[in-house]
């Protein structure tokens, strides 16, 4: 996610009803640039702002069994070395009895950019790809553009707020050990993570993101014995075989209604 990536609207729409042709069209979503500031670290702090009809949701990073992944494209901007969205912890949603995570009502999604020129103003110019539903599912594409200067300005509190509502850090909840076991199925691999965590407080689901996205994840089934807790899930590539794993690119978000612990990589259990 700290690459500017190349759009790429290939998603699969096979799991969530689609508006049929001559239906209604649904609500547009209002989209645009909250501009932010220049940090002390020499960053700029802007956002991607999504505002929806009530009664609707857009998707998370990963959005789950039948969400939309959303796709942004930064490539037509200037001054821009890397972009790093910082994800506020997503809501969990259950539909037609499948799980996706992401938001109501309206997404600010900070976005930290590191300039080639601190000195210089930056050309922000996107193309995003992501899914907004109802009862039904449609793909939205906007463009978006703002140009970001190196003015000293307050930070804005929805940005600041977006970012306190960021998942904890491993260390920050108090992980003690993040171990995984591997092992080959039929079309891919059976990952199980055992961590020492201290428990949430309420009931706990997991997510598990691959670092390479065409590989497929199902969704993870968690058990708690004490303080460990299990997360277990099928990897699945698309060719459908077993393949080389680096556990370290894994990545974990453990969850509760309240909080959210952001994990990166375990160890790999001989």
């Amino acid at each position: 996610m700290n690459r500017i990536a190349p759009l790429a609207l290939a998603v699969s729409l096979a799991a969530a009803p689609l508006l049929a042709d001559g239906a209604q069209e649904p609500p547009s979503p209002g989209v645009e640039i909250l501009p932010g500031w220049r940090t002390e670290a020499g960053t700029h702090m802007a956002a991607l702002r999504v505002t929806l009809d009530e009664g609707w949701k857009t998707y998370w990073r990963a959005p789950g069994e039948a969400g939309l992944p959303p796709q942004f494209d930064w490539s037509a901007s200037s001054n821009i070395a890397a972009i790093t969205p910082h994800w506020p912890v997503p809501e969990a949603f259950l539909s037609s009895g499948m799980m996706t995570l992401g938001y109501h009502d309206e997404l600010i999604l900070p976005l930290e950019i590191l300039p080639v020129d601190p000195a210089a103003e930056i050309a922000l110019n996107g193309d995003l790809a992501m899914g907004i539903c109802e009862n039904i599912c449609v793909p939205l594409q906007r463009e978006v553009a703002a140009v970001l200067d190196r003015a000293e300005k307050a930070p804005d509190p929805r940005i600041l707020l977006a970012l306190e509502r960021q998942p904890e850090s491993a260390e920050a909840a108090g992980l003690v050990s993040a171990r995984c076991e591997v092992t080959p199925i039929k079309d891919g691999l059976t990952v199980t993570a055992h961590f020492v965590l201290p428990a949430l407080g309420g009931e706990e689901m997991a997510v598990i993101e691959a670092d390479d996205p065409s590989v497929w994840v199902s969704s993870v089934t968690t058990s708690r014995d004490g303080g460990e807790l299990v997360a277990v899930a099928d990897l699945v590539p698309a060719d459908a075989k077993p393949f080389d794993l680096d556990t370290g690119t894994l990545r974990f978000t453990v969850m509760d209604e309240a909080r959210a612990v952001d994990i990166l990589g375990c160890s790999p259990i001989r």
